[in-house]
């Protein structure tokens, strides 16, 4: 395959940062002037709202369980890299969100998608966030279409606190409810979200610095500054650790791969992180 047009991933379950990364890309994106194809894992699930609500009725955990591989359009997922990758182009479409208001006065009931469309035409890269942007399996390998792979999760009680505490809080779940979707989803969650992590450029990972002990006795859920944040680099030979060091205050390193920050200090650690690797690709796609 001869590539021509960058793709960048951010893979991470809900709740584990990959909203707040997706933020800060979309600041770096604007400031560079790089007008990106922008591309939700969610819009790629094979159910909506409704029908994960059937199967959930009838006991079938691994179908209405987003972490599973069957219960999302991974091929379609594929198809797409593979022609963004070639061509600039592929087919997209969109989960509606209760916040997406646009979409809802279209017509779009929230839980469900709009239609499969091209992408916009002429963008210099594609970002993808989601849950499987570095999938590898028997059947599929989309980390071999990104260009760069970034892990972002929280150590699992953390990833559990959260969910408990959004789902119980924000929509209306009992917590007996939430600790058995947790339960009933783990085998997917090994199977096919961890492994992911071993195949990224740079992994961020939320640890808290309180007692997390007891992930289902849900008081609060740990703050930014009750949080260090550890960054594991793939190709640490390339990384300018004391330029780091210096720049991000309170920062050590932990390993000879590895840079341990607080909480705080993830959005200027990941622009003094990740901006340069978004220019290297820009330059090498220009240079193409």
């Amino acid at each position: 395959m001869s590539k021509r047009h960058p793709i960048i991933a951010v893979t991470g379950s809900s709740g584990a940062g990959t909203t707040t990364t997706g933020r800060i890309f979309n600041q770096i994106f604007a400031s560079e002037r790089i007008h990106a194809a922008m591309v939700s894992g969610d819009s790629f699930h094979r159910y909506t709202r409704a029908q994960m609500a059937v199967l959930a009725e009838k006991g079938r955990y691994g179908q209405r369980n987003h972490f599973a591989l069957d219960a999302n359009h991974i091929d379609r997922l594929e198809g797409l890299l593979y022609d963004y990758g070639i061509n600039g182009t592929g087919q997209f479409r969109e989960y509606v969100h209760e916040e997406d208001l646009d979409l809802i006065r279209e017509g779009y009931e929230p839980g469900t998608f709009t239609r499969w469309a091209p992408l916009p035409a002429d963008t210099d890269l594609l970002f993808y966030e989601g849950l499987h942007g570095g999938v590898i399996s028997e059947q599929y390998n989309i980390a071999h279409y990104v260009d760069l792979l970034i892990g972002v999760v929280p150590i699992i009680n953390l990833e559990w606190m959260q969910k408990i505490y959004r789902d119980t809080n924000e929509r209306g779940y009992s917590q007996e409810a939430v600790v058995k979707t947790i339960i009933n989803r783990m085998d997917d969650y090994v199977t096919d979200i961890v492994p992911q992590f071993g195949h990224t450029h740079v992994n961020f990972q939320r640890v808290p610095m309180v007692d997390t002990s007891n992930p289902f006795n849900v008081r609060e859920v740990p703050t930014d500054d009750e949080s260090l944040i550890v960054i594991r680099f793939r190709d640490h030979r390339d990384i300018d650790f004391p330029y780091l060091l210096t720049m991000i205050p309170d920062s050590h390193m932990s390993r000879h791969d590895t840079l341990v920050i607080p909480g705080t200090k993830l959005p200027l650690a990941m622009d003094l992180i990740v901006r340069p690797m978004v220019l290297e690709l820009m330059a090498h796609k220009q240079f193409a």
